[in-house]
């Protein structure tokens, strides 16, 4: 048996450590708990003008919906780039 097969990677959770959250569950969570407070004290309705489209929605719903598309795009970065550093590693692999 390898003993290298028995060691755990740098960070991973154990039970018998326990679970730890990293920095990014806390900025995620503290993030999402903003969000909300923010939702549930804007829930006027407001005239939105965009190019030529015109219509009254809630405040809440539209912060929400940026919200989301903000992170749909944060993450399409995330893979676009991590996509790009593949391909240069296989290309210098190859040189």
């Amino acid at each position: 048996m390898n003993p290298q097969e028995d060691q755990e990677p740098p960070g991973s959770a154990t039970a018998s450590t326990g679970a730890r959250l990293s920095g990014g569950a806390i900025a995620s969570g503290a993030g999402i708990g903003t969000l909300l407070a923010f939702m549930l004290q804007n829930r006027d309705d407001v005239r939105v003008s965009f190019l030529f489209w015109h219509f009254t929605t809630f405040v809440w719903l539209l912060v929400l919906t940026s919200a989301i598309l903000g992170g749909v795009v944060w993450i399409g970065l995330g893979v676009l780039r991590r996509h790009r550093r593949r391909v240069d590693r296989r290309e210098a692999r190859r040189a």
